[in-house]
């Protein structure tokens, strides 16, 4: 259901005031929400012709296919970035290329990535808002409190086995009551362990490649951990986590959980919950030589919904979020960086993450690895995040678990092409 924010826009008409009433559907609640609806507030004041009525709306990526199909669909959407591709599929938002064009938005602009994510098929169908990039994220005061340099964070993947071998402490049972590194904590990028070990899970042509070398190598490394401390050990230690992560109860807040790979944001979760926290953020380690400064390609972006009534409109506004001085009022309010290459010496100057430069460089990273462009990519994420757990509990090995997940997908990435090619989209 639509939560609170706006909703009141969903029972009283627009006013007779001789604008154009923009609706704006976005995901985002509490100090995101305020921050886009900073941006939007700034530009209903600053022309007289067009109002955004911005609306918080939960579970977006379905609601919005949903009012699609319904033929109501609001005029703007904020969607997640793995969404695109499905909904281009779906056609269930408009190509966006003429109106770029004509509104003087160009490729070059942007930082490559982000505006790769909104291309299907060599048409744009959505614009970046904010975006992020992940980085090793540790705690200053354990690395002292073991006998690391806190101003030496693991550059390899070898390193950071033996810090993250000095920082976990277990009880003389076993229970593990403190753990260096967890490659399952947060457990949001299950499938970047693949790419960052060298690995990738499809040849962009027709092959699940799930089940190479590169990536059963990365999930052995990730089995490692439950060998060297006990599956169930550390299934336990996880266990007492679920659902903690925006508290003060989330384990590296509270020093349970030493090292972590996390995005740009985790500064607001620090700041707000744990500011006296000594930590610092660094490139996560590289898996082997060539494969430095890896990091996970992030971001929200905005669509038109096909069917929507007011696309000029919405575009117009669109035009106010994609400049710099818009998304540098947005991404600066949610403190990510901003996808433009242009960064002003104010966004760097006022930002509070002391690491943004860092999160900013990684942007440009070689290594930077992205959700591939599948529209069946939600149910490929999903198998990997099974596989993943029955790695981590040891039920089966890396190999078993990569050849069953790569066995399922293949036959879904040859219906989902085979319908691309009937409709002449491959």
């Amino acid at each position: 259901m639509l939560t609170v924010y706006g909703s009141e826009l969903l029972t009283k008409p627009p006013k007779a005031d001789g604008k154009v009433h923009v609706t704006y559907w976005e995901k985002w609640t509490g100090a995101e929400f305020d921050a886009i609806k900073g941006v939007v507030d700034y530009y209903n004041k600053s022309q007289d012709k067009i109002q955004v009525d911005l609306l918080s709306v939960s579970g977006i990526e379905n609601k919005t296919l949903m009012a699609v199909s319904g033929g109501i669909p609001p005029d703007i959407a904020g969607l997640y970035g793995p969404n695109v591709t499905q909904y281009a599929d779906d056609h269930a938002v408009i190509q966006l290329d003429d109106l770029c064009r004509e509104g003087g938005i160009k490729a070059e602009d942007y930082i490559a990535p982000y505006w790769e994510a909104g291309m299907v098929r060599g048409h744009i169908y959505a614009l970046p808002s904010t975006p992020a990039t992940t980085a090793l994220h540790y705690n200053r005061a354990l690395f002292k409190k073991v006998g690391l340099d806190p101003d030496q964070p693991p550059k390899t993947i070898d390193e950071l086995n033996s810090m993250a071998d000095k920082l976990t402490k277990r009880e003389p049972n076993g229970h593990v009551i403190r753990t260096g590194f967890m490659p399952g904590e947060p457990g949001w990028w299950n499938w970047a362990w693949g790419p960052f070990f060298g690995g990738k899970l499809w040849d962009g042509e027709g092959k699940i490649t799930f089940n190479s070398p590169e990536n059963v190598k990365a999930y052995e490394w990730v089995q490692s951990f439950s060998k060297k401390w006990g599956a169930s050990a550390l299934q336990s230690f996880q266990a007492g986590f679920s659902g903690t992560f925006s508290s003060p109860q989330n384990p590296f807040m509270t020093g349970q959980n030493a090292m972590e790979i996390q995005g740009v944001w985790m500064y607001n979760f620090v700041h707000m919950y744990n500011p006296k926290l000594d930590w610092a953020a660094a490139s996560f380690p590289a898996a082997k030589p060539g494969l430095e400064d890896p990091t996970v390609i992030d971001l929200d972006v905005l669509c038109i919904p096909v069917g929507a009534k007011h696309t000029k409109e919405a575009f117009e506004f669109l035009k106010f979020v994609e400049s710099q001085k818009g998304l540098e009022m947005l991404c600066l309010a949610q403190k990510k960086i901003t996808p433009l290459k242009a960064v002003s010496p104010g966004f760097i100057e006022h930002h509070p993450n002391p690491f943004i430069k860092l999160f900013i460089k990684l942007a440009y990273s070689k290594n930077a690895v992205s959700t591939p462009k599948l529209g069946i990519w939600a149910q490929y994420g999903d198998e990997i995040n099974n596989a993943f757990s029955e790695i981590t509990i040891m039920s089966k090995t890396p190999k078993q678990a990569l050849d069953d997940v790569t066995n399922r997908m293949q036959p879904m990435l040859d219906k989902y092409l085979e319908r691309l090619k009937i409709r002449g989209e491959q």
